[in-house]
């Protein structure tokens, strides 16, 4: 079990959405400090929140956060990007651009982490996938999240000897700004947030936020048709 009344914590994108949901949640359970980081801090608009600036694929700005924040125990990784670039005709540097942010940003960020949470006696990390990690309908986006949930399971294996537990995120649409063009159901952030925190206290490896990312991870072991229905026209 991971305790979240007393920790501190960190949370990458806290201004908005998912983000500023998890920020409000931790404090609602009695976590003692919440950092929410941002490229401009000005817009963390939690009152009891430690504005923090971070530019996630940047590593000098992860590498001066991680300074700053030295008494963290809990990270969660939710910073991303949606640039969806096509493999055909989109631009490579947008599909490197998410990569950058989706990928090598929450590794930048847990690597700098890392050390902190060990030297504090351990505790959680978080990172936030989505039902496109299991899901190619997004091209450099669903890539990205894919990677990511490769590297949260790699990071698992490699943590829990350290003292860290590690919860994988996956979660479809959500009423946030990214989605605010999709015609679908959607969950609330702090549904999702609840979620997330129940399963960080839990030491749950795996989080899924709603049926509709239900349904897909368990259609990962049909054929392929069963997730892609054109593939059988």
């Amino acid at each position: 079990m991971t305790t979240i009344a007393g920790a501190t914590a960190v949370v990458t994108g806290g201004s908005r959405g998912i983000g500023r949901a998890m920020v409000a949640a931790l404090y609602e359970r009695g976590a003692r400090k919440v950092y929410a980081t941002a490229r401009d801090p000005r817009t963390v608009t939690h009152p009891d929140a430690v504005p923090l600036a971070l530019e996630v694929s940047d590593p000098a700005s992860v590498a001066a956060a991680a300074a700053q924040a030295q008494d963290v125990t809990i990270l969660i990784n939710n910073a991303g990007a949606a640039v969806n670039a096509s493999y055909l005709d989109g631009a490579v540097d947008d599909v490197r651009r998410e990569f950058e942010t989706n990928f090598f940003g929450p590794l930048l960020v847990t690597r700098a982490f890392v050390p902190v949470i060990e030297r504090n006696g351990g505790g959680h990390l978080l990172n936030v996938h989505s039902v496109l990690s299991w899901l190619a309908l997004g091209g450099s986006y669903s890539a990205s999240k894919a990677a990511l949930w490769s590297q949260t399971n790699s990071l698992r294996l490699d943590l829990k000897p350290r003292g860290i537990e590690v919860t994988g995120l996956h979660v479809g649409y959500v009423d946030t700004d990214m989605a605010a063009g999709v015609d679908a159901p959607k969950s609330t952030p702090g549904s999702v947030a609840a979620q997330a925190l129940d399963g960080i206290a839990a030491n749950a490896p795996e989080v899924l936020a709603d049926e509709l990312t239900r349904q897909v991870k368990a259609g990962l072991s049909a054929d392929l048709t069963a997730l892609y229905p054109q593939l059988a026209a």
